[in-house]
């Protein structure tokens, strides 16, 4: 059977170079991985791979493997788990490697919950020692006194060799042996710790600020579930099937403000992104085809931007590119395509500025503003509330022309405390009715040009305050510039 496997792979390979395909990219020193000159690194995640010994599958998954290679020419693969899931184990091992090696692609491997489970000849330190023997391979076992194998940092280089981005991998365990915790491990806090450590000593090194991270491991975190909740509220399969309890992970992201997307595997039916709280959470495509999911087998391609706190992304199949993905605006490849865009207004403004109505009274919110409680009215260069003789229960209504750059989908939000409401053309793009300060937002899809923006604010009680900004695909989320807001004549 291995004579087989390595005569069928040969041929893969002969396929590959007969067709007149290069190298993806060339293998550099490990550890040494770098932007292009371009400013861009590609990343390639494959998961659930389920190859097996003896397998057809085997075969067809290592095709796939080869063909996305081939179509996006990445930088680097990161493969998240669920590789070999069946004894014997040590050849399908090899022969992945071998796949990486002819193409001459780096990659990195985190463990799933069938590498080294109980039925396989190997364990994961062993997997580990299979896999650092080739020179493709940037991981490494990682810190022994902490749960797990495999947690370490891919560092990636600017073009001026300085370390710009971080790629965190996580050993996400295996199966809970505590009779109370039935289901999954978690990243235990040892793991936790560990990551914490790291994002403060990168972090002080880089002057303070953090790095721009993703990770990568392969069972979802729970914070998952509230993604698949706002994307697919009609559709219980979305869970996550994650660990049992929640070590907290997810929130010590949040707080060393480096990591900006996770990506993970384990469900084979899943291969959605949403946001939550700043950070995206993301399944791979699942790339085995002994695996057991309705879906065209390929991967999740992701495109970082250096020096940037940006990425795109989308899947990649036999048949094509699927599901575009930008961070951190949430702006996807379906809403450019399936969005009404508001026509620009044939107007030519001369003057910069926005127009304001300031009122005075107890309207309770933003929806019964008395125009009979009008108590001036002028121009401002931007939204702002500046000192009032009012401290509470004052309203303002601000009118402009914003001028749009190009055709595109963008996010609108407002932060305030207390109500406010953004008007674009006449259409309700964003309602915050909540009395605390808070931030929200929400897409509109405009054709490049003048468009009327129509903004309402009322403050009840206690704090004010008043924000206003937007974000597109090339444009990062900021307060609207002075620039673009002209007094509608």
């Amino acid at each position: 059977m291995k004579k087989k496997i390595n005569a069928q792979l040969s041929i893969i390979f002969c396929i590959f170079l007969l067709a007149g395909c290069s190298s993806p990219t060339s293998v550099p020193e490990k550890y040494q991985l770098k932007f292009n000159e371009n400013g861009k690194f590609k990343i390639a995640q494959f998961t659930d791979l389920h190859l097996a010994h003896g397998e057809p599958t085997l075969i067809k998954t290592l095709e796939t493997v080869m063909t996305v290679l081939v179509a996006e020419k990445p930088d680097l693969a990161v493969i998240t788990g669920d590789v070999v899931w069946r004894y014997p184990d040590r050849e399908p091992w090899t022969a992945l490697t071998k796949v990486f090696e002819e193409a001459k692609t780096p990659f990195a491997v985190v463990f799933g919950n069938h590498d080294g489970e109980s039925n396989t000849e190997i364990t994961r330190s062993e997997i580990m020692d299979i896999l650092l023997l080739s020179p493709c391979f940037v991981g490494e076992k990682g810190p022994e006194d902490i749960h797990g194998v495999g947690n370490y940092i891919v560092p990636v280089y600017g073009r001026d060799d300085k370390m710009v981005a971080l790629l965190y991998c996580f050993d996400s365990n295996s199966y809970s042996t505590n009779p109370d915790r039935s289901g999954y491990e978690p990243i235990y806090f040892d793991q936790i710790t560990w990551y914490r450590q790291q994002s403060e000593r990168l972090t002080a090194k880089n002057g303070g600020n953090p790095l721009p991270a993703l990770a990568f491991f392969h069972i979802p975190l729970q914070e998952y579930g509230q993604v698949a909740e706002r994307l697919f509220p009609d559709a219980a399969r979305r869970g996550t099937t994650g660990p049992s309890y929640n070590t907290g992970l997810f929130g010590s992201f949040l707080e060393k403000e480096d990591v900006m997307g996770v990506f993970t595997g384990h469900l084979h039916g899943n291969d959605y992104i949403g946001i939550e709280k700043f950070i995206a959470l993301g399944y791979g495509r699942v790339t085995g085809w002994g695996a057991g999911a309705n879906l065209e087998r390929g991967a999740r391609i992701i495109e970082l931007y250096e020096g940037e706190f940006v990425f795109d992304t989308w899947l990649r199949t036999a048949q094509g590119i699927e599901q575009g993905f930008n961070y951190p605006t949430g702006i996807t490849s379906a809403d450019e395509e399936t969005m009404t865009y508001l026509p620009a207004k044939e107007v030519n403004p001369a003057r910069q500025g926005v127009s304001y109505t300031y009122y005075e009274g107890r309207f309770g919110s933003v929806r019964n503003i008395d125009a009979n409680n009008k108590v001036s009215e002028g121009v401002m260069k931007n939204f702002s509330i500046p000192e009032d003789p009012a401290k509470d229960y004052f309203a303002y209504e601000f009118r402009t022309l914003i001028r749009i750059p190009e055709r595109g989908v963008y996010n609108f939000y407002t932060i305030s405390d207390d109500d406010s409401q953004i008007y674009i053309d006449g259409l309700l793009v964003v309602n915050k009715p909540t009395s605390s300060i808070a931030r929200v937002e929400a897409k509109v899809a405009l054709e490049a040009g003048f468009h009327e923006m129509k903004v309402l604010y009322y403050e009840d009680t206690q704090g004010q305050f008043l924000e206003v900004g937007y974000s597109g695909k090339n444009i990062r989320s900021r307060k609207l510039p002075d620039d673009i807001l002209f007094f509608p004549e």
